[in-house]
């Protein structure tokens, strides 16, 4: 199973031969295709071959490539994720807006409910005693808008009440780079189990392609506030990119066992299809941060 995320932060030559990456700089690396989950491409003074591009694309590796900033700017999705693509969107149009609304509701549930823990761990009880109200005051389909209003106490409490996601300072910075990063995984997940991205639940705006992979990967963002606590960077460049990319290599629980982050969003996002195809919410698997 992959498991390795590759960035190319320096000028290079990227080739493919025989089952493996080729990095050609001063010095030449190999890494087999099989090991590799998530390639980054970082610098523009790189350079790619078809033929990688298509290896990489046949094994659904996910790669993102960078601006002049270093900062995602896109990513190369296939036009096929599975044998079956066709019958999957299919079924993907036929899901009731009913069950799409039972799925988001206990999507939002599980994130307020991260975020909750997530201040009790960070010392804001008071905080996550009024997340966990508000978890109790869910409507079908969140119509009270409950995860918008635990979204404001949360970041307050976190970062501080004069905080917000507009600022441009390195906590935004690091937020919006690792989120960057989760979406990306979930866009590959959705496109590998043969859905679209662009059909989302709850997300619908016609300008965002990803709106389904918005949806799903509200649980998994706690993670990444979590990592920019513990880090708090003052600047944010290239090592402190490298510290938010070993999120994906990060255990949690998912499935009563152990496992990565990057195969955790494999199997909840499985979970998450079956549970709207056969109309039962109780198939959704969430990750749990208890070992």
């Amino acid at each position: 199973m992959s498991w390795r995320t590759v960035v190319i932060s320096n000028c290079s030559k990227l080739d493919y031969q025989m089952g493996y990456l080729v990095v050609r700089q001063k010095e030449i690396t190999k890494i087999h295709l099989g090991e590799i989950y998530l390639l980054i491409i970082e610098n523009t003074g790189v350079s790619l071959t078809a033929a990688l591009l298509s290896e990489l694309t046949k094994r659904k590796i996910k790669i993102i490539f960078c601006d002049e900033k270093r900062n995602p700017s896109s990513e190369l999705v296939p036009y096929y994720g599975s044998h079956d693509t066709s019958a999957k969107v299919r079924e993907q149009i036929k899901w009731s807006d009913d069950i799409k609304k039972a799925v988001w509701t206990e999507i939002v549930a599980e994130k307020i409910r991260r975020q909750s823990e997530t201040l009790t761990e960070y010392g804001h009880p008071a905080e996550a005693r009024m997340l966990c109200d508000y978890i109790k005051e869910l409507q079908f389909g969140d119509e009270t808008n409950r995860e918008g209003h635990a979204a404001k106490v949360y970041f307050n409490a976190l970062f501080g009440k004069s905080f917000t996601r507009s600022e441009d300072n390195s906590i935004n910075a690091a937020l919006n780079y690792g989120y960057s990063i989760i979406l990306s995984c979930f866009t590959r997940e959705i496109v590998a189990n043969g859905y679209l991205t662009q059909l989302g639940l709850f997300h619908d705006n016609m300008f965002n392609q990803f709106n389904l992979a918005s949806d799903l990967m509200e649980p998994f963002r706690p993670l990444v506030d979590c990592l920019v606590m513990d880090t708090k960077p003052e600047k944010f460049e290239h090592d402190e990119k490298v510290e938010v990319l070993k999120l994906l290599q990060q255990e949690v629980r998912i499935a009563d066992r152990k496992e990565l982050v990057n195969n955790a969003i494999r199997i909840y996002c499985k979970s998450v299809f079956d549970a709207l195809n056969d109309q039962d919410t109780s198939l959704i698997k969430f990750y749990s941060n208890e070992l």
